[in-house]
């Protein structure tokens, strides 16, 4: 199941996730994007948000308005629909509008091969940035180890080139894939001081011992943070 966590308040961009794309609201353009993948879920805190889903013929669910991350909000949505621990559960971002299926199916089918709920609890995915792209703080940089768990993941930039110009970097994705039963054992982990110092629920996972399977996809979307970017990602995907 794929479920798309949608709060309706953004600092930076309020309302984002209902903003107009060519005529169809930025979460339900998603929502399509993925679609053909497996059934969609949309949860939310906004009665707007739900009536928006059901009259595009999506699903939603209406969670608490106090959640703080994205994970914490599919969790109580997948516990509502009563999900089965074998269940495997991928978080699509609403801002993601322009996500192509075929980097959701990538982290599906990882998610199926490596999460087992026990030491690896989510799969996720980079692509490959160069050395400008990694100066900006929302695109997340992930390291991983030779075997493509994560090491860390950074707003800064990482790693580090000390002695010489770098220009491979690891851009991390906002994209999860769990099963019930790991999205259960991650919601009981109480939040890190690393997770509250980057603003990333991922280091969540790591900093209480877990692990996190990674794979490289090629992608031409982003994250959408400012209306800037929405105008941005729709000149690039009118081209």
């Amino acid at each position: 199941m794929i479920i798309i966590p949608a709060r309706i308040g953004s600092t930076r961009f309020p309302s984002k996730v209902t903003a107009d794309i060519m005529g169809i609201p930025m979460v339900i353009r998603t929502a399509q994007a993925v679609r053909q993948l497996d059934s969609v879920v949309i949860a939310t805190d906004s009665e707007e948000i739900v009536g928006l889903a059901e009259s595009h013929g999506f699903r939603a669910v209406m969670t608490s308005e106090h959640h703080k991350s994205g994970t914490d909000r599919i969790h109580e949505a997948a516990r509502k629909l009563e999900l089965p621990d074998d269940e495997i559960i991928i978080n699509v971002q609403a801002d993601e509008p322009f996500i192509e299926h075929e980097v959701v199916e990538r982290v599906y089918e990882l998610t199926r091969a490596r999460v087992d709920g026990e030491s690896i609890l989510a799969a996720s995915a980079y692509k490959r940035i160069n050395n400008p792209e990694a100066d900006d703080p929302n695109l997340v940089k992930v390291v991983t180890d030779a075997e493509e768990i994560a090491l860390y993941f950074s707003r800064a930039k990482i790693p580090y080139p000390r002695d010489h110009h770098f220009d491979d970097y690891k851009g991390h994705l906002g994209l999860y894939g769990y099963t019930m039963a790991s999205l259960n054992r991650y919601c009981s982990l109480d939040p890190s001081a690393l997770e509250e110092i980057e603003k990333l629920e991922q280091l969540r996972i790591l900093a209480h011992g877990y692990r996190i399977a990674m794979v490289e996809v090629k992608t031409e979307s982003f994250g959408i943070d400012t209306p800037e970017d929405l105008q941005r990602a729709i000149r690039k995907h009118l081209l």
